[in-house]
């Protein structure tokens, strides 16, 4: 037996599940509009709406330009965005070099939703909107965001708890003083469609009143997928009022609607590297020399059922005021309710030995794969926030001064519904599947007596300051105090034996027990730049940042395992990051060059001591590299973004957590490309394209000898598009997605029996209107 060594007591508590209620309809506005009967004979251009390279980040917290920001942030615009046809977070994030969905998950649990690794560790939970912690296991659509910024390295004095390695801001439409409407409509291959409007009307000039109404319905397969679909439906509403004065009040409302067919991802038989599984108690079952040798399966195969579903309903109400005391003062206060309820099944399999039955070697028709781990989620969280800060610029003597300080007052809360399970689903057959095979005897019942929740109040301050001494030094730093507060309580029937929480003596198996738990702390992070400008539009820096997780801060869920980071026992991760770097603004301004180089060192990581058998937070991982990238317009036709990062991994103290043993970081690239280009030709035409490189994936370790690929290989992916401007309201854009039809693996689970299949060649043509 193994046991935690204390750092602090959990006391007790009492937690009950709250639950709500939402409420959301879709309005569909009729929109009219006079068309010309003749128009001029004029060569049409597109408009550029500022190009890929921005200027600066949309959060108060970063007061200056971002050649003069001290830190890796990108920033993905609209247009790019558009350009590329991307509809998911996933999709606008493969314009970040190294950013991206790796990690298909545990055993027979997939993720669900954005599940993005950042320089080697999860982010999926330091994702906002608005400077607003965004909740829920979801897919994020684009249709109503203006760019996204991704904030690289440690990041806890801007946003507190969150991932050793950063964070991803999502930007969101507002309202403007300017009539306009836009619609796209796309149709793809393998049945991809998908129609948008966004609508801004100005309802009183002299008050600064205007509405921004954007709307979205998919009804999409995915390609090289069968069965797997996306229904998605939305609409965003944006009412401002004081545009143009010195108080500015903004209202928005999202609701979101996904019916999806989730995907569970094929069997990894076949790739480079793997070998028929095993159990950890081999021989007892045969090793199966003839498996390693059996071809691959279609990655089209769909392994789930056609009744498996992901159901997920968003509702969020944002308010929020500005005020100018002066032009050197600025009041924002952000209110903010979200809620996300979803409701997931999926019948998800494991290529074990066990699992994979060949009752006949030399018919591969014969061979079956059990749909042994369904998936479960019935998951809701809700967030209640309110943030305030100031923004002043001082004069001290010859020092000027760009103060930024705030107060957040947060709520979070998710709660798990728990169900009970029983009976045995139909095995897939390994390569021709059957997805309308049915469910067999297998049935789920929710229960009561297995539900989980936890609940996070949060307290946070911070000030920020850019002391500019001269035209060339200045000094940029910050420091955040979080006061958090945790509740947690779940559900569990005891075992006799196995994996789970083992039954007291003389109690009988499946009783139904509960543990409820909290904790709360302090958190203190700081952050410290110096910079130099050579020129007027470059910069020099220097930085040193750290963050925190606390126990539970990322999962809501507290554990009593000795071996887990979520036990309130322990102390918080701990990260530290320095970069130095630069950056230059080129070509009057319009091309943006950034270089710099990182280490990031993460502490308190859980391990057992070899010798005690007790768990200690000794462990501790670094993360060191370079980062390059290069964003805006090279002439007045030519457009370009591209970056490289190359990422040294490794294990300084603890167990190595590669499946090949090498002392790397999992899913993590060592290298990553990433472009896009576009160049305008005479006559409203438009040419395109990009590349992505992604090097060898190494997964997970595990504690099975899974016989599974310990890695996934590097590849290469070209894109491209083009467009033509068919009058001054219309423009159509072809898409074209893998263009030599790569066949890659996008991302594969801890114990290798499942991977996703990288896109195949797949193409989109969009109708772009605007008036």
């Amino acid at each position: 037996m193994t046991y935690i060594k204390n750092r602090k007591h959990a006391q007790p508590r009492f937690n009950p599940k709250i639950t709500a209620a939402i409420a959301g309809a879709l309005l569909l506005p009729a929109v009219a509009h006079a068309q010309q009967s003749q128009l001029p004979s004029v060569e049409v251009t597109t408009t550029q709406d500022g190009g890929y390279k921005a200027e600066r980040a949309s959060s108060a917290k970063y007061t200056q330009p971002l050649v003069d920001t001290p830190q890796t942030l990108q920033v993905i615009k609209r247009q790019l965005i558009d350009q590329q046809n991307a509809t998911t977070l996933t999709e606008a994030l493969r314009n970040s070099p190294g950013v991206s969905t790796f990690y298909l998950g545990e055993n027979g649990s997939t993720n669900t939703g954005d599940a993005i690794y950042m320089r080697g560790f999860d982010a999926s939970g330091a994702i906002f909107v608005d400077s607003v912690r965004d909740l829920g296991s979801v897919s994020r659509d684009m249709f109503n965001i203006q760019q996204v910024e991704v904030l690289k390295g440690a990041a806890g004095t801007d946003n507190g708890r969150g991932s050793p390695t950063g964070s991803i801001n999502l930007v969101t439409k507002q309202a403007e003083m300017s009539d306009a409407f836009s619609a796209t409509a796309t149709y793809g291959s393998w049945n991809q469609k998908r129609a948008t409007a966004d609508w801004n009307k100005v309802l009183n000039t002299e008050a600064g009143t205007a509405l921004r109404l954007n709307l979205m319905k998919q009804d999409s397969g995915v390609p090289g997928r069968h069965e797997v679909k996306n229904d998605h439906s939305g609409v965003a509403a944006s009412l401002a009022n004081g545009l143009g004065t010195t108080t500015r009040i903004f209202l928005d409302y999202l609701h979101m609607e996904q019916n999806d067919v989730p995907d569970g991802g094929v069997p990894t038989i076949g790739l480079p590297g793997y070998r028929s599984p095993q159990t950890v108690a081999a021989p007892i079952i045969a090793p199966r020399a003839y498996v390693t040798s059996a071809p691959r399966v279609n990655s089209a195969n769909f392994y789930g059922l056609t009744s498996d579903y992901n159901d997920v309903s968003t509702d969020r109400v944002t308010l929020r005021v500005e005020h100018d005391f002066s032009p050197d003062v600025k009041l924002q206060n952000t209110t903010r309710y979200g809620r996300t309820h979803q409701n997931y099944l999926l019948t998800s399999f494991m290529g074990s030995a066990a699992n994979l039955v060949t009752p006949n070697p030399a018919d591969l028709s014969t061979w079956t794969v059990a749909r042994s781990n369904p998936t479960i989620k019935d998951q809701t969280n809700t967030i209640l926030t309110n943030q305030t800060y100031v923004t002043a610029n001082l004069q001290s003597g010859d020092i000027k001064h760009t103060l930024m300080g705030g107060l957040e007052l947060t709520q979070e809360k998710q709660d798990n519904v728990g169900y009970d399970t029983s009976g045995s689903l139909p095995a897939a057959n390994l390569y021709n599947p059957n997805p309308n095979a049915g469910r067999g005897t297998w049935t789920m019942t929710p229960n009561s007596g297995l539900n989980s929740s936890g609940k996070t109040n949060t307290i946070s301050a911070y000030l920020f300051d850019t002391l500019k001494f001269n035209e060339r030094w200045s000094v940029n730093g910050g420091v955040r105090v979080d006061h958090y507060n945790m509740d947690a309580g779940s559900g569990y029937k005891c075992v006799t034996s196995g994996r789970g929480t083992l039954c007291p003596t003389g109690v009988a198996a499946g009783t139904l027990f509960r543990q409820n738990f909290s904790t709360n702390g302090n958190l203190f992070n700081w952050k410290l730049a110096g910079i130099y400008k050579p020129t007027e539009n470059s910069s020099l820096y220097a930085l040193y940042a750290t963050s925190q997780q606390p126990p539970g801060g990322n999962s809501f869920a507290l554990s009593s395992s000795a071996n887990s980071a979520d036990n309130p026992n322990f102390a918080p991760q701990k990260t530290k990051t320095a970069e130095i770097g630069t950056k230059w603004d080129l070509l009057n301004k319009k091309l943006a060059v950034t270089a710099a180089l990182y280490r990031t060192q993460v502490n308190n990581e859980v391990e057992q001591d070899a010798t005690s058998g007790l768990y200690f937070q000794t462990g501790k991982k670094t993360v060191q590299g370079i980062e390059l990238g290069v964003t805006g317009e090279v002439t007045s036709n030519l457009s370009l973004t591209a970056g490289y990062t190359y990422m040294d991994t490794k294990v300084d103290s603890g167990a190595i957590v590669t499946a090949n043993g090498e002392n790397n970081l999992a899913y993590t690239p060592k290298q990553a490309f990433t472009s896009w280009a576009t160049y305008k030709l005479p006559q409203g035409f438009t040419i395109g394209g990009g590349a992505r490189y992604v090097s060898s994936l190494l997964r997970g370790t595990d504690d099975v000898n899974s016989g599974t690929p310990q890695y996934a290989n590097s590849y290469w992916v070209f894109d491209g598009m083009t467009s033509y401007v068919v009058n001054k309201n219309l423009e159509l854009q072809l898409n074209l997605y893998n263009i030599f039809n790569k066949d890659y693996v996008a991302a594969i689970n801890k114990s290798g029996y499942r991977y996703t299949p990288g896109t195949p060649r797949a193409v989109t043509l969009t109708a772009n209107l605007k008036f």
